[in-house]
């Protein structure tokens, strides 16, 4: 078998800010081909924001790919990276609400949502509340936000694999607040001194990028350290996170339902670290009409080959219909 990798780099042919109220204006771009299948691809994080490799998972000939810097990361505007921005009008139903209107501003009835991480979590989020609007979903590395998926990764779980890394995630927290870290981290990312909170940053950014591949990435590790990145990345995560993803308990999987109708593709490593198998076979169960991929030799990262293969396979074959 050969397996797949990325398209050749792309560059955008339409870009723009849209202000989409609250004091926000969010980054978006098109590639593709200007009458190509309607999609729309969401980074994770949240806080990540997009990068040029995601515009390469797309066939160029055939897909009209939209892609966007979700509210206050990547080159929307006002950056968390600022103290200054407040992030309480930034949650999982005002990004859903940005996804429409940027749906509105495209003219297009339906769109192919593909998204991974976090992503995952945004398109289960837009799909259940709107599913007229999806004409396929391909999701990558599930995460649903439930307690024991934050606990795994950021209290304990995680660590017993990763006990170098942890200790330098562990390192900006002192003993007797270590009860609740998520918190900690809250605590110190919105500190007013400037060096406690690129500290705190740099540390909860460089974890997640240590535990993301199944062999170490130190130019991951790299730039996920830079201050500008790692400010806001960690700000929004942990923001997102206290507020268990403005979700109900278990609210994506038990709204599964709502996904009958939309044909899917759900990709997951097996050592995936970051956001383990479990949700995704039980997403798998929940939704059983969609196609599911278990890579036996990946961790989280959509570059991981086998992921990688398995989301080109599904969106070439979705650009067919």
């Amino acid at each position: 078998m050969v397996m797949r990798t990325l398209y050749p780099p792309i560059e955008p042919y339409d870009s723009g800010m849209l202000d989409v109220g609250d004091g926000h204006r969010i980054y978006w771009e098109l590639v593709g081909n200007p009458e190509g299948k309607p999609a729309v691809f969401l980074h994770g994080g949240p806080g990540a924001g997009c990068t040029p490799d995601h515009r390469r998972l797309f066939n160029p000939e055939r897909y009209r790919v939209l892609l966007f810097d979700q509210r206050n990361c990547g080159r929307s505007t006002p950056h968390a990276s600022l103290m200054s921005t407040e992030l309480h009008t930034n949650t999982t139903w005002t990004l859903v609400a940005d996804m429409e209107r940027l749906r509105r501003m495209l003219g297009v009835e339906r769109w192919l949502v593909c998204g991974g991480s976090w992503g995952s979590a945004l398109a289960l989020a837009y799909a259940e509340q709107y599913p007229e609007r999806v004409s396929e979903l391909v999701l990558r590395g599930i995460f649903t936000l439930r307690s024991e998926e934050l606990l795994w990764f950021y209290q304990s779980g995680a660590s017993y694999l990763f006990p170098d890394a942890w200790e330098q995630y562990l390192a900006p927290i002192p003993e007797e607040e270590r009860d609740d870290l998520i918190g900690a981290y809250a605590r110190r990312l919105n500190s007013p001194d400037p060096q406690v909170r690129l500290e705190a940053a740099r540390a909860w950014s460089v974890w997640e990028a240590s535990t993301s591949t199944l062999y170490p990435n130190e130019q991951l590790r790299a730039a996920y350290a830079d201050p500008e990145y790692a400010l806001a990345f960690a700000r929004i995560e942990n923001h997102y996170f206290v507020h268990g993803g403005f979700f109900t308990p278990g609210q994506l999987i038990e709204n599964a339902s709502k996904l009958a109708g939309v044909p899917g593709v759900i990709v997951q490593g097996r050592y995936d670290v970051c956001t383990p198998a479990k949700t995704a076979f039980e997403l798998h169960r929940a939704w059983p009409q969609a196609e599911f991929h278990l890579i036996d030799d990946a961790g989280h990262a959509f570059t991981e080959p086998g992921i990688l293969h398995q989301l080109i396979e599904a969106l070439d074959r979705f650009a067919e219909v």
